[in-house]
């Protein structure tokens, strides 16, 4: 049971075995992952961010401004 609507999450990849891992995960791949293993529903951000932090490749955003000064 959790209080609040925040869940802090660590963990290790130096105790995990990735050579099973051959190919990419797709972010809907990984959303239902994490949703059938914890129960949490997680946005493709949080993905985003924890691949960065975790020094993993993130794809290029290809919904960019055609304009330099676009809101």
């Amino acid at each position: 049971m959790v209080d609040s609507r925040k869940v802090k999450v660590d963990f290790s990849l130096e105790d995990m075995d990735l050579s099973e891992f051959k190919g990419k995960a797709t972010y809907e791949q990984i959303k239902a992952y994490v949703l059938e293993q914890m129960g949490l529903k997680v946005s493709s951000l949080y993905i985003a961010q924890i691949k960065k932090k975790c020094g993993l490749d993130v794809g290029e955003n290809f919904n960019l401004a055609k304009l330099e000064n676009a809101r």
